[in-house]
């Protein structure tokens, strides 16, 4: 993988964690969440008129693409109210890649060089490390991280699969990026009416444009990169968010850290340097 594409991902991965930290540090993390999810609709919808259509070939994974997001987005809320995010997280982010690396030679046809191998191994090392720092959470907060791993997994296959039939991979995931809003804020008035959701966007609207640009940004990054790296790669790669949600969570949330943080920061960074020198 070339230093540029590395470079780009982490920013990407740096973005991820900064609209994570923004749910987190709201008072709705469901309804936080569609809000990031609307924001990064309406980033998108102002350059849609300058790019060209995604290719007929796209559509059905755009479609798939939406649902698995909700999916996604579900389980998230579900799993941080049932266990310690100090060991959903981690689970989250660090099956999903080592499931990408088990299944892409099967699926995609993709075969990883042993450097890269190592290396990808050695960042989902690090972040499965940060388990360890889990106070709380049982079998079923587990059982909803695994599953949404899953979830990650599927929606990075059809997600890198749709970007390279797209054609554009950025008109892919602006486009793509419709969808899911809807469905979400669909949800959430089923569940709590219309008149909470309205009330939780008129105060919290800001946390939606911030977050969804930086959203659709880091995924849009992830997505250009998987048409020029393979898809486990840059999949591993990208879960170095964690490392940067470690910082944020510490210098700007005013979290208490504690030794297995900094033993997983250094083996993400290792298994970074390893992709790069292999």
């Amino acid at each position: 993988m070339s230093v540029d594409v590395i470079a780009f991902v982490l920013f990407g991965a740096l973005l991820h964690a900064t609209w994570n930290a923004i749910i987190k540090a709201g008072t709705n993390k469901s309804l936080d969440a569609a809000l990031v999810s609307a924001g990064g609709a309406v980033t998108a919808l102002p350059f849609l008129a300058f790019l060209p259509y995604p290719l007929p070939a796209a559509w059905p994974f755009i479609g798939a693409s939406a649902i698995l997001q909700f999916m996604y987005f579900q389980l998230v809320a579900a799993a941080y109210r049932a266990g310690d995010i100090g060991l959903v997280y981690p689970l989250m982010r660090g099956v999903a890649p080592l499931i990408i690396v088990a299944t892409s030679g099967f699926i995609l046809q993709e075969t990883l060089s042993g450097g890269a191998l190592i290396g990808v191994m050695t960042i989902c090392a690090g972040i499965l490390t940060l388990a360890f720092e889990a106070r709380k959470g049982g079998r079923h907060a587990i059982m909803l991280a695994l599953a949404n791993a899953c979830v990650i997994a599927t929606y990075t296959y059809v997600d890198g699969i749709g970007a390279r039939r797209a054609g554009n991979p950025i008109s892919y995931t602006l486009w793509m990026a419709l969808l899911p809003p809807v469905l979400l804020f669909a949800w959430a008035i089923s569940r709590r009416g219309v008149y909470a959701v309205a009330a939780h966007v008129r105060y919290n609207w800001w946390r939606g444009l911030i977050g969804g640009g930086g959203s659709i940004a880091s995924y849009g990054i992830a997505l250009w990169a998987m048409t020029k790296a393979p898809v486990a790669t840059v999949a591993a790669l990208r879960e170095s968010s964690i490392l940067f949600a470690l910082v944020i969570s510490v210098v700007v949330l005013k979290e208490k850290s504690s030794i297995w943080r900094y033993i997983a920061g250094a083996i993400i960074a290792a298994g970074v340097l390893i992709l790069r020198l292999r």
